[in-house]
């Protein structure tokens, strides 16, 4: 069992650290490490539970998990977003524009998205799956399962005290 074991090592003994964790795990020793970096365990662990409130929360591996977490989304650029959004709806595809000649697609796979476009002479510039990262998959789990929740930071002004007043602002 470990706790927070890459916290204050340079990345020569991150590189070591997760060397090490993942040779107890091949011998098929039970590796249990507890991190608030979600980054060090999404590149060390092969299997996760995540726990919230004394109950386990995702029993699975971070593969799936980080699937599950990923929606099959599809971002895209172009600049013939309607057509490119009509070729993708006719196809199956659920298509959101989110800024000028960007598009997220779900429903096909990135593959199938640069196929049809190919087929239909839809110019494209970036094509790529989206692949949450631990974090985000860790927040989405958990996200009605914590005791404390952390509000928005405020604007400067909003959050200093009055001048002269001593006290705190809102």
């Amino acid at each position: 069992m470990f706790d927070e074991p890459f916290n204050g090592m340079d990345p020569e003994g991150i590189v070591w650290m997760r060397g090490f964790l993942r040779s107890l795990a091949a011998q098929g020793r039970a590796v249990l490490v507890s991190s608030h970096l979600m980054s060090e365990l999404q590149d060390t662990a092969s299997h996760l539970v995540v726990v919230g409130r004394g109950r386990v929360i995702a029993d699975t591996s971070v593969a799936d998990l980080l699937a599950a977490a990923s929606g099959n989304r599809v971002f895209l650029r172009t600049t013939e977003a309607a057509q490119a959004t009509t070729v993708l709806e006719r196809a199956g595809a659920t298509v959101a524009a989110t800024g000028p000649g960007t598009l997220t697609i779900t429903g096909l796979a990135a593959g199938r998205v640069a196929a049809l476009l190919g087929e239909h002479a839809v110019p494209l510039s970036e094509i790529s799956e989206h692949r949450a990262t631990l974090e985000e998959a860790y927040m989405g789990l958990t996200q009605d399962a914590v005791e404390y929740r952390a509000e928005p930071a405020g604007s400067l002004e909003e959050t200093a005290a009055p001048a002269g007043t001593g006290e705190a602002g809102r």
